[in-house]
């Protein structure tokens, strides 16, 4: 009984109370077990690859201001790049093989299309001539001619 007048006992693998966050009463997992001159070492050469990161970002920076005060000089701006962009795209694809191809392919289809209406002109040319030469027309040219005349 003395136990209940102690209040509530602590157990290390008790489940977090509600609105506890689970995580922080967990905590991070511990380190690998290293020798204090391992941690020293890691801890030297996490310094010289920050410093490095720091240098490499500065001379970026330098270099890309370099890069812009060039393109000023010379006059070219993002709209000037991208026609220069534009006009490099237009020649590869004009120069590939496959625009080539297809060029040729459409070359082709519009000269057979060129034919075939020359074909299906002349064809409907002779038919109407055929038409005009046909008894049953020239009965009815007669006819309207006849009826043309009789009105006048």
């Amino acid at each position: 009984m003395e136990d209940a007048d102690k209040g509530p006992q602590e157990h290390p693998d008790s489940v977090p109370e509600l609105g506890e966050d689970a995580a922080t009463s967990v905590g991070p997992p511990p380190p690998p077990a290293m020798t204090e001159e391992e941690r020293l070492e890691l801890q030297e050469e996490l310094m010289k690859v920050e410093e490095e990161i720091q240098t490499l970002s500065q001379v970026l920076a330098a270099k890309e201001r370099r890069v812009a005060d060039i393109k000023r000089k010379l006059g070219l701006n993002p709209l000037n790049e991208l026609k220069q962009n534009i006009t490099k795209t237009w020649q590869d694809v004009t120069t590939s093989t496959a625009y080539k191809r297809t060029s040729e392919t459409l070359s082709q289809a519009g000269m057979k299309a060129t034919a075939a209406f020359s074909t299906m002109g002349s064809a409907i040319s002779k038919k109407l001539e055929d038409v005009r030469n046909a008894p049953t027309f020239k009965s009815f040219e007669e006819k309207v001619e006849t009826l043309k005349v009789t009105d006048e």
